[in-house]
């Protein structure tokens, strides 16, 4: 029986597509897979995850962080995905090992889903995870690894854009966003998506 586990929490995304990126609203394949290609033909995208709340078994993760970056080389849908993740040097060993579970898909839930599109699994890498939120900006960095900064798009009172009901892996409502300062380098990429097209939610996952 594999652990049942929760998590919810605060995520950011910034990829390299133009705003918004068409694998949001375009065409799906039979298993529900994005079929839209990519504004640049291809997908580099950082994902990273704040959790607030959140149990793997007996293993408390709040205030827990991990990462997860993904390459594709055409629609998302059609797989051969390279990912990686990185799990919170802040945690414990069994915390960082409950991260790993999930993040890779092991553990069940929305990620198992994920992790049947990836071809090539990267070295999980232990890592000082920061993640911030301010008004419409959320932010993360890894040291030397990762440095991003999105903004959500503004709206006619001021607040953010959101788009609900939206076919997506994290939440199907996420906020509109513009990366406003964003590099990623590691496992032999080298990104640069400033400008390019972002999300952020709320979250809540569970599993096991």
């Amino acid at each position: 029986m594999a652990e049942p586990w929760t998590i919810k929490g605060e995520y950011l995304e910034n990829c390299n597509c133009e705003v918004l990126c068409p694998c949001l609203l375009g065409p799906r394949n039979a298993r529900g897979g994005a079929m839209a290609r990519p504004t640049e033909g291809t997908c580099d995208v950082p994902v990273v995850f704040a959790v607030e709340r959140g149990r793997f078994g007996t293993v408390a993760l709040d205030g827990t962080h991990a990462a997860l970056v993904v390459h594709t080389p055409g629609p998302m849908g059609e797989g051969n995905w390279t990912a990686g993740v990185y799990v919170d040097e802040r945690a414990t060993a069994d915390q960082r090992r409950a991260l790993e579970s999930i993040f890779a898909g092991r553990a069940g839930g929305v990620m198992a889903n994920i992790a049947a599109l990836v071809t090539t699994w990267l070295p999980t890498r232990t890592v000082a995870i920061h993640f911030a939120k301010q008004g419409r900006k959320r932010s993360a960095r890894i040291p030397g690894v990762l440095d991003v900064e999105i903004e959500g798009i503004e709206g006619r009172d001021g607040s953010e854009v959101w788009i609900d009901k939206v076919r997506h892996f994290v939440s199907s409502r996420l906020a509109a966003a513009r990366a406003t300062r964003s590099t990623y380098t590691d496992h032999g990429f080298d990104w640069s998506n400033v400008g390019r097209n972002g999300h952020y939610s709320a979250f809540d996952w569970s599993g096991g």
